[in-house]
């Protein structure tokens, strides 16, 4: 369904558009995942599974959907997800992205692997709220210097992706024959000595597979900012990221696109957010597309969500516009959540379990 000027309104409807607007290897990139992509589908099966228990005869003529995040308000409980290679998607790359997100009012995390460096993406959205996502490449000193670009151009906090020591058999992506392009046009993988044309295979034999607690450590004494590490499926290694100096984590599979059969993150954030704590920040990623899958996340303990794929979909149908449009139909969808549950406040839902059915 389209609206007068042309955009999508709904979201499979921007899937569709993004579809038509994509060659079969950009599709393949964006859509697929690893091996037979369970983790895939069960990413977005895990949330719909979850049933929702509203209140009724509750005043909700006025809603309130912010929330704190890293000791800051945000007016929404969703962020961007990092996502790589933007100008594949539209010859504005992440600039546009940025672009959209700062419209929409809520933070975007730059990519390590993005097709332009954090300068310029705080140039062209001044106004937006901005994260840098952090791989590890196995020449330190590039990291540290796109780290450096991050914290000199108003980047307000670094995530650590840690579940990519070796990348993921991503079938979809081999059968499709998939490049990113040249390398010059990552500036982050440039840096970092890849050259010509780049498979994901290249790019991911330039991340370093050596790294540890101590790693998550250094880097979070490193700097200023705090440092989410995202990748994280298990409590035990919640807490360790906690003991090593995180100021919170990511729970995630990576988008199902490193080790298929893993747990939906749905499945192992709520007791990932009781072995943290109140204390530091948990957000979840993998399969959020609706309003409701926002107060789910927050009813099982995370602080926001992070939307990745659908605004690659709006990015590709209609660049910054797009992106705008797809925020503004998540942020519809849980504005009416929140008065179809009887909660106005987005900040009273984080942990009332009892607004969830059938619980076992």
């Amino acid at each position: 369904m389209n609206d007068p000027g042309g955009l999508p309104t709904t979201l499979a409807g921007f899937e569709a558009a993004y579809r038509q607007a994509l060659e079969a290897g950009p599709l393949a990139y964006y859509s697929g995942a690893a091996a037979d992509e369970l983790t895939l589908g069960e990413n977005r099966a895990a949330w719909d599974r979850i049933k929702l228990s509203p209140r009724v005869m509750i005043d909700v003529s006025e809603r309130d959907p912010s929330v704190e995040i890293l000791g800051r308000r945000h007016s929404l409980p969703l962020a961007i997800a990092p996502t790589a290679y933007h100008r594949i998607a539209h010859p504005g790359g992440e600039e546009e992205t940025a672009t959209g997100a700062a419209a929409a009012d809520v933070t975007y995390t730059l990519s390590t692997l993005a097709t332009s460096r954090p300068a310029p993406v705080a140039e062209a959205a001044p106004d937006s709220d901005r994260w840098f996502q952090v791989y590890v490449f196995r020449d330190r000193a590039v990291t540290m210097d796109l780290v450096a670009e991050a914290e000199e151009n108003g980047f307000e906090a670094l995530m650590l992706t840690v579940d990519l020591p070796v990348l993921g058999k991503r079938d979809r992506e081999i059968e499709d024959e998939f490049v990113v392009g040249d390398a010059g046009t990552v500036p982050g993988i440039q840096a970092a000595g890849g050259k010509g044309l780049l498979s994901m295979q290249d790019t991911a034999d330039l991340i370093d597979p050596s790294l540890t607690w101590d790693d998550v450590a250094e880097l979070s004494s490193g700097t200023d900012l705090p440092v989410l590490v995202k990748g994280v499926l298990r409590a035990d290694d919640a807490k360790l990221a906690i003991e090593h100096g995180a100021a919170g984590v990511v729970v995630s599979n990576h988008g199902g696109r490193q080790l298929d059969t893993v747990p939906a993150t749905a499945e192992v954030l709520e007791p990932i957010a009781e072995a943290v704590g109140d204390g530091p920040t948990v957000l979840v990623d993998g399969g959020v597309r609706r309003g409701t899958d926002l107060a789910k996340a927050l009813i099982l303990g995370a602080d926001a969500a992070l939307v990745g794929r659908p605004v690659l979909w709006g990015l590709a149908t209609a660049g910054a516009a797009g992106v705008e449009a797809v925020i503004g139909i998540v942020e519809d969808e849980f504005d009416r959540a929140l008065a179809l549950l009887g909660v106005p406040r987005a900040a009273a839902l984080k942990g009332q379990t009892d607004l969830l059915f059938d619980r076992k």
